[in-house]
């Protein structure tokens, strides 16, 4: 596996027809101008803002966190100075599905 300067692996994940199961999935794709953004990165804190987990995004634009139940925040970094923060509710068994625009 790759990474790139800061450590996160690189590469995104396919999202179509994902099964949650017995876990709690939050994923999402980032877009610009309506094309997936590479290069992003998709960062996972608790609600303490203690950092737990960071993926970069591949040429899909696509991230994904496996999370225990409770209150999540993903914050989105892109280029050009863009930052998004936003707040989920895991739930073993479901999906949360986040749709960003840088």
């Amino acid at each position: 596996m790759s990474t790139d300067s800061c450590g996160a692996p690189v590469g995104g994940v396919a999202l179509a027809d994902v099964d949650a199961g017995d876990q709690a999935v939050i994923q999402g794709v980032v877009r610009r101008d309506g094309a997936p953004l590479s290069g992003a990165y998709a960062r996972l804190l608790n609600t303490a803002d203690d950092f737990v987990g960071e993926v970069a995004t591949g040429g899909e634009g696509t991230f994904r966190f496996f999370a225990a139940d409770g209150d999540w925040k993903v914050r989105v970094l892109a280029s050009k100075g863009f930052t998004a923060e936003y707040t989920v509710t895991a739930e073993t068994g479901k999906v949360i599905d986040l749709q960003v625009d840088a």
